[in-house]
């Protein structure tokens, strides 16, 4: 359904957007292996496209369309630790295996081999005809170390002192430009070791804020919205904390304006609907948020679920409505351990991704959760290890997106629920969640999870519209479950739950005639 702009509708007319990644060229490279013949974007079989619209996708992120260098490569098939994370990912590695990341990026440029730009715009025309919209990265921190702006632009980058790249050859490195040889920083987060493979941008560098937002212009007309990558090193604050003994101040008016501000603001001059997506971490969500984001990452949320409970994640989920709207929940994408590995057993693993689907906000999956994949892969690798397809895990998430196709969840008003001790000295309520979602028209749905490995009970507090008398029946959409109650006992104690270790229900309530 795309706008007069080209932009999916679908992506707005929700509350509650499902996207999907896709590694590109993992995916590719298997599809050409089936089909015995070179598979591009824009050749992807039907029956692809289509599974993605019958599991219900908004959107899918096709990670990794972008063309990369050569240096890229090299580097990380020299790199000594990545060595030994390629190696434990796939104990069969080959050279030919080791593509380079596609976060460095040479060009924001569809390669050959990948159907090119007439491949890209095949894919997105398809994938709009079936109400999916098409998401692409935007990464604005730093580029390939062999892109072309280094030669021709070496003023847009970070630049370090004549010898730094030879005392500390892991945060620069030596180029040659057009204005003769530069040392340029390597991309950095300030927390971590410096990506080797890039260049750092100046994002204060007028001229680069142009070009950038050129760019940006350029790929918005390409897709319905993009996944800013690191949207938070940009910030102001954070980039002259990084980088600030480097870097000279900008003068002038607009000097101390935020790169993401002036962004969106020009991308939606022309394309109102488009949706920006940010990576973000640092509690820097709300920051972005209130820039303009439609969405932001929450890491919070996956760090609660898996290391802190349901208590903390109580705590998360009563920020501001408006904070929830625009966060984007997941319990795994490239960078994190697949949901297997990080929430062992198919229990905890099944209540984590109910938890985080159920509340507020997008929803992230990622190409293999779907069916019980648990090797994580580096992005450098463009092949992956064969592995057995879960079809109990399979079959868990068809029914978990049937669910979240409901018009409740889609379109509903979302409660979170008090839970109360079933008796005395018994604390195992403080486990609970339960989640209600309100929709006039389509019946109710009521979410409540057992987030503990032991069982325990408790009372919800149930928000009620019937009148005195009438009863309710609730039918568990993920099981077999279907208990009726009168609505006056309801609304005295609320509704009575014993459930087993990381047990949960996905109750459709309706009313129930006498």
């Amino acid at each position: 359904m795309p706008s007069k702009n080209g932009t999916n509708q679908r992506l707005r007319v929700t509350r509650h957007p499902l996207v999907y990644e896709v590694n590109t060229r993992i995916l590719l490279r298997e599809l050409s292996a089936e089909e015995r013949t070179p598979v591009t974007l824009g050749t992807i079989p039907d029956r692809i496209l289509e599974e993605w619209a019958s599991l219900g996708f908004d959107a899918v992120w096709m990670m990794g369309v972008w063309a990369t260098g050569s240096v890229g490569r090299e580097i990380a098939r020299s790199h000594p630790a990545l060595q030994e994370e390629f190696h434990r990912a796939l104990p069969d590695l080959t050279p030919d295996d080791i593509q380079g990341s596609p976060y460095a990026v040479s060009a924001f440029a569809v390669p050959k081999e990948f159907g090119g730009s007439s491949g890209l715009r095949t894919l997105r025309t398809r994938l709009g005809r079936l109400g999916i919209g098409l998401i692409l990265d935007f990464i604005c921190n730093h580029t390939a170390r062999d892109h072309g702006w280094v030669s021709e632009h070496p003023e847009f980058y970070v630049q370090g002192r004549e010898d730094d790249d030879r005392v500390l050859p892991d945060l620069f490195f030596r180029a040659a430009t057009k204005e003769g040889e530069r040392v340029i920083a390597h991309g950095k987060d300030p927390l971590f070791p410096a990506w080797t493979d890039t260049a750092q941008l100046n994002i204060m560098h007028p001229g680069l804020r142009s070009a950038l937002i050129a760019q940006l212009r350029d790929i918005a007309g390409r897709c319905d919205g993009v996944r800013c990558d690191m949207a938070m090193l940009v910030l102001n604050d954070v980039f002259w904390q990084t980088w600030g003994a480097m870097v000279r101040r900008p003068d002038g008016a607009g000097a101390d304006r935020e790169f993401w501000s002036e962004a969106l603001k020009t991308i939606r001059e022309t394309a109102k609907d488009f949706l920006f997506i940010a990576e973000a971490y640092w509690d820097r969500e709300w920051d972005l948020q209130q820039l303009g984001f439609d969405a932001t990452y929450d890491k919070r949320l996956y760090d609660r679920l898996r290391h802190e409970g349901a208590s903390s994640v109580r705590d998360h989920l009563t920020a501001a409505i408006e904070f929830q709207n625009k966060s984007l929940r997941f319990i795994e994408n490239h960078d994190e351990p697949r949901a297997g590995g990080a929430f062992p057993g198919d229990a905890w693993h099944y209540a984590a991704a109910v938890a985080m689907s159920t509340v507020p906000g997008g929803v992230l999956f990622h190409e293999g959760q779907l069916d019980g994949r648990t090797a994580k892969l580096p992005v450098q690798l463009v092949r992956r290890p064969v592995e057995p397809r879960s079809a109990f895990v399979r079959a868990f998430y068809e029914r978990l997106l049937k669910c979240l196709a409901s018009p409740a969840i889609r379109q509903g008003k979302w409660t979170m629920l008090e839970v109360h001790p079933s008796w005395h000295d018994n604390p195992t309520s403080q486990n609970f969640l339960a989640f209600w979602w309100a929709y006039e028209g389509n019946g109710d749905r009521l979410v409540v999870i057992n987030y503990a490995p032991h069982s325990g009970q408790g009372y919800v507090q149930l928000p009620f519209r019937e009148p005195a008398g009438s009863s309710l029946e609730f039918r568990d959409l993920m099981g077999e479950a279907v208990f009726v109650r009168d609505s006056a006992g309801l609304q005295s104690r609320g509704m009575f739950f014993d459930l087993p270790g990381y047990g949960f229900h996905f109750f459709e309530v309706s009313s129930v005639q006498r």
